[in-house]
């Protein structure tokens, strides 16, 4: 076998040889061996360094693996498309950490936005209706409005997954799409201009597939792993009791990741799915954007034209006066004298400076109270 050349091509192969997950390429690397080391030791001490049975390295293997993957370096080069070992500090690290994630990806656009603070997965039926369809416009709508730093993920499929990328588009949030297919095709077809707006402006387009895959039915349901696992919470809009984005949903809570759900007619073919994860508890209910960002404790985007109210550092010499006003609203002057043992002079003086910093209101008839804010 041939000495590979460089470490990129090393990572390409070993990412694509079989069973090479996020799990199984931490445990090659716990012990201490790199994918340049997978392809240039002996197997029999591969063998012995992990356990593994050694036909598991045979050189007829590895060299298969090194040979394709030299024909796909060529092709990620050529269309400038970026590799992101697991390993590396720019693969997404929420999927990082779910073990059956893949230990590769390719990448077109702005690979930052897969470790954005903020991401949502939105996945639906592909036979969304307009209830779905609605829902979708108005969430991502919502929430590009209310977050910052915010990243819409869906799959570019038909349906829920095209409308939640068309929505974000059009609000001006990053939208990444992930893909059950390599880079060199888009699918559906009728998706290209929108795969090449994507990344235009400022999303990503991601698979962990090489340009010399064929496109299967059984890529759609393994690329649901990646929607899962690289967002913090998955939105599903719409969907039958069988399909997609019920397997994504599922992924999702396997790894500890929100789920959300709208509800529907009970009658509805299409509402059955999200019905069902709500009251399996799979699923918490979402009926709009704020649902989610009280869910997951987002902090709001000041809106525009207000002011944020300021949290106003209490002086030591007014709290005897607030706790007083807390335990005996409309208090007069001379109550407040009599609770807190004060001189009149000296009281009148500090509720004065009070009033001014807002922090108590004076009332006819000398009385005092807190204001509504407090």
């Amino acid at each position: 076998m041939t000495p590979p050349s460089d470490d990129k091509l090393c990572r390409i192969a070993f990412a694509s040889y079989r069973n090479i997950t996020v799990s199984t390429a931490a445990k090659f690397a716990e012990r201490g061996v790199t994918p340049a080391d997978f392809f240039t030791l002996p197997a029999s001490a591969l063998g012995a360094i992990t356990g593994v049975r050694s036909d598991f390295f045979s050189e007829e293997r590895r060299a298969r693996a090194l040979e394709a993957a030299r024909e796909e370096r060529f092709f990620v080069d050529n269309h400038h498309i970026e590799t992101l070992f697991c390993s590396d500090s720019d693969y997404p690290q929420r999927l990082a950490m779910c073990g059956d994630a893949p230990a590769m990806l390719f990448a077109l656009g702005n690979t930052a936005a897969m470790n954005a603070p903020r991401i949502v997965s939105v996945v639906g039926t592909r036979h969304c209706t307009a209830y779905g369809a609605d829902f979708t416009r108005r969430l991502v709508e919502d929430l590009a409005g209310a977050l910052e730093e915010l990243v819409i993920v869906s799959g570019l499929a038909y349906g829920a997954d095209i409308c939640a990328h068309r929505a974000a588009l059009a609000a001006g949030v990053p939208t990444g799409a992930l893909v059950a297919h390599g880079l060199n095709t888009v699918y559906p077809a009728d998706h290209r201009s929108d795969a090449q707006r994507i990344i235009a402006e400022g999303g990503f387009v991601a698979t962990e597939y090489t340009s010399k895959s064929v496109v299967h039915k059984g890529n759609f349901l393994a690329r649901n792993r990646i929607v899962a696992g690289i967002a913090d919470v998955t939105v599903v809009v719409e969907s039958d009791m069988r399909g997609g984005a019920m397997s994504t949903a599922r992924m999702a809570s396997a790894y500890g990741r929100e789920v959300m759900a709208l509800p529907g007619r009970v009658n509805d073919t299409y509402s059955r799915g999200t019905n069902q994860l709500i009251a399996s508890g799979t699923a918490s209910l979402i009926r709009d954007a704020g649902d989610l960002i009280d869910l997951m404790n987002w902090p709001r985007r000041a809106e525009e034209g207000t002011q944020q109210e300021l949290v106003l550092e209490i002086p030591d010499e007014y709290m005897p006066v607030l706790e007083a006003l807390k335990a005996s609203p409309e208090s007069t002057v001379n109550d407040l004298c009599m609770s807190l043992d004060m001189p009149y002079s000296q009281l009148s003086s500090l509720l004065f400076r009070m009033e001014l910093d807002d922090f108590v209101v004076a009332l006819p008839g000398g009385r005092y109270v807190l204001p509504a804010k407090s």
